[in-house]
């Protein structure tokens, strides 16, 4: 029988050989922020993400045990994910193309890490000649990640809500593994390194971070662009600049990224696609289902689905100011399929003081059939203040 020192060797050996470049150990118990987090829901900082506050995800969240009874331990990973944009010369910027957060340049991290997990496993089974039980998850269960990895000694939360690195920053992604071996866990990271730093705070465009290290999340560009299916709120979108699928800023301004995490290289299975990272805006709004599909097979993008990832296009396109991309927008208002695109598309052109602009929102409105796209064309058509 392996001890569970050796057991606990092994797990993370091969974590390492999968391209976890951290991994820790924690105790199955309650996570300490619990209480943090139902605060949070009590402020109604969640936005529209309601399956955060089901009683059943609740009770999992509070005790990981719920997820796995026979829990006794939780090994924390921690794999890198493409470098940012400021130290990426490959990656295009300017007015004519939008902005993908850098965890969503390759393919899906579920689908490349949650088959790694499994991986792991059957490998430390193997060699161990011991069996697992296990349940394995990278931003797929009811689970505090950032807590349990700060309790096993991967980092600290930081101002932004991120979990940071003092070596690696905090461009990676999270994964946890729940065994049934007792392992000896590692020392918690209890150090506030942010101290007096107040970057993240004053780069959000929207205002979002709060201090109390929490997310407004009906503020946030991430959940703007990804999570919320609806309308953009008005005044959020001119704060949005040209971010179509998420938001790096609070971690791009983070001085632990700027010191330590230029020039990261993603792990296996992570690499940049060509394309996701800076789309060329004008060509983006013209895409058929088909299209958005086949350009997004596999990616972190479909999340957002066509007409999220368009209403984001169209928001992007209004923020350029460049006339240019008027007669694009145009055909959006007037061929476009879906309502919530047309509404923000209309949005955009009023943002041009242009006759063109004016002209195809006056003729839009005339026939315009969802009425949040008329109120749009409406609001659109009103003599700027």
């Amino acid at each position: 029988m392996i001890s569970p020192a050796r057991l606990k060797q092994t797990i993370q050996a091969e974590a390492a050989r999968l391209g976890f470049s951290l991994a820790g150990v924690t105790h199955a118990g309650p996570p300490e922020h619990f209480p943090d987090f139902g605060r949070w829901l009590e402020q109604g900082r969640r936005a529209g993400m309601a399956y955060l506050s089901t009683p059943r995800s609740l009770e999992r969240r509070a005790d990981p045990t719920r997820l796995l009874p026979e829990a006794k331990s939780i090994l924390s990973l921690a794999i890198p994910y493409a470098a940012p944009r400021e130290t990426n010369p490959t990656i295009k910027s300017g007015t004519d193309f939008g902005r993908v957060a850098a965890y969503a340049w390759g393919d899906d991290y579920h689908d490349v890490l949650l088959p790694r997990l499994e991986q792991l496993i059957e490998t430390v089974e193997k060699e161990s000649d011991t069996r697992v039980v296990h349940r394995a998850y990278t931003d797929t269960g009811a689970i505090l990640e950032r807590d349990l990895a700060q309790r096993a000694g991967l980092g600290w939360i930081g101002k932004n809500t991120c979990l940071i690195h003092p070596h690696h920053g905090s461009y990676f992604l999270l994964s946890e593994i729940l065994v049934d071996a007792e392992l000896e866990p590692d020392p918690p990271f209890r150090s506030d390194r942010c101290g007096t730093c107040t970057r993240c705070i004053d780069a959000c465009p929207t205002g979002c971070i709060e201090e109390d290290r929490t997310i407004d999340a009906g503020r946030c560009i991430s959940y703007l662009t990804i999570e919320n299916k609806g309308e953009i709120p008005a005044e959020l979108r001119p704060q949005m600049g040209n971010w179509v699928f998420g938001c790096d800023i609070c971690q791009e301004v983070c001085p632990w990224n700027v010191r330590f995490a230029k020039g990261q290289q993603p792990g296996p299975g992570l690499a940049t696609r060509p394309g996701i990272p800076d789309p060329l805006l004008s060509g983006e709004l013209s895409l058929s289902p088909g299209g958005f599909k086949t350009k997004f097979q596999g990616s972190p993008v479909l999340r957002a689905k066509r007409r999220g990832y368009l209403r984001n296009i169209a928001v992007a396109l209004g923020n350029t100011q460049n006339p240019a991309h008027i007669p694009t927008l145009i055909e959006a208002l007037e061929d476009e399929a879906e309502g919530l695109v047309r509404a923000h598309a209309a949005w955009a052109l009023g943002r041009f003081q242009d006759r063109r602009a004016r002209q195809a929102l006056e003729k839009a409105l005339r026939s315009e059939p969802d009425e949040g796209a008329r109120k749009e064309i409406r609001l659109a058509l009103m003599p700027a203040k």
